[in-house]
């Protein structure tokens, strides 16, 4: 059977609209602020504190103030690209 390579017009078009979608670019803006909550924290306590909990503590502690920011700071931008 013929396979189709990720090269393919077929298999990369998929691909691209989730690449350039909004909510995959919001999910990757968080997922680095998590990334950069567990690094943080990890140097704290000194040792890994691990992907889940430093997830759980940004959601608790952090995730909303975020958001709310990040979506001011959106508005801001799609207003003064006009």
């Amino acid at each position: 059977m013929g396979t189709v390579s990720m090269n393919s017009p077929q298999q990369s078009e998929p691909f691209d609209l989730v690449k350039n979608s909004v909510l995959y670019k919001e999910f990757l803006a968080e997922r680095d602020e998590i990334l950069r909550h567990k690094w943080i924290e990890s140097e704290k306590s000194g040792r890994d504190i691990g992907f889940e909990k430093a997830l759980l503590d940004w959601i608790i502690k952090y995730r909303s103030n975020w958001r709310t920011g990040r979506s001011k700071s959106m508005r801001i931008e799609s207003t003064s690209s006009k």
